[in-house]
């Protein structure tokens, strides 16, 4: 359930993309909810990310990937069909994007599975490939793929058995899903923070408690920049 904040303005940013293509500001956010700062829309987009009701798309400004909506603002109770606001996106692709049913698209290595739960091995030996859109990827970037095994982050719209699209990085900002190597040897799926000396790794289901690691236990292998779902 959403509080009236959020709903407010999840409404706006859907009404926005209607009337002109792309996402509102966060500036215009914080006017049309008439809030005294930022920091408050900040947390509203991280509360409805959380629920699964939007994704926000890594390394594109202005760029939020609309997941559901409620009954309230017009949603479906099934069948949804996800719309992408999507403005300042660079118009670039990667260099051996193939045509694949009229929409660009290139082949990523499935590389195993990796854990929303209980972190395990995620690299197998021989992975098989996906065809994944290339609107989800960055020409100056290596990505691959993994398979999604567990239910920590179904609070962000992440389900056991979806393929995420990971985009290779040593580096993360608080608030980003990350594949975190835990130790040298496991791979996890969680939401990474930062704080002082730790690592923070937190699912996004309450039946999972955070982890508070030393800084040198974890390391970012990558961030989310795309899910691909199999019915």
């Amino acid at each position: 359930m959403l509080t009236r904040k959020q709903l407010d303005l999840l409404d706006f940013i859907n009404k926005r993309l209607q009337r002109d293509g792309v996402p509102p500001s966060f500036d215009e956010m914080k006017e049309a909810l008439d809030l005294r700062s930022k920091s408050g829309i900040h947390r509203l987009i991280t509360a409805l990310e959380e629920r699964g009701f939007i994704r926000r798309l890594a390394h594109r400004a202005r760029a939020i990937e609309i997941v559901k909506l409620p009954e309230s603002l017009g949603g479906k109770p099934q069948g949804f069909s996800p719309e992408v606001i999507d403005g300042d996106r660079p118009d670039g692709r990667p260099a051996n994007a193939q045509p694949i049913s009229n929409i660009e698209a290139m082949e990523l290595p499935v590389l195993g599975r990796i854990a929303a739960g209980v972190p395990i091995q995620s690299i197998s030996d021989n992975p098989p490939n996906i065809a994944v859109p290339g609107a989800m990827l960055s020409s100056n970037a290596k990505h691959y793929a993994l398979e999604v095994k567990g239910d920590s982050m179904i609070g962000a719209g992440i389900n056991d058995g979806d393929v995420v699209i990971i985009r290779e990085s040593g580096s993360a900002d608080n608030g980003d899903i990350v594949v975190a190597q835990v130790d040298g040897y496991e791979a996890t799926l969680k939401r990474f923070r930062k704080k002082g000396d730790t690592i923070v790794l937190e699912a996004a289901n309450p039946a999972y408690e955070p982890r508070v690691l030393p800084s040198g236990s974890v390391k970012v292998q990558g961030r989310l920049v795309g899910l691909i779902r199999t019915y």
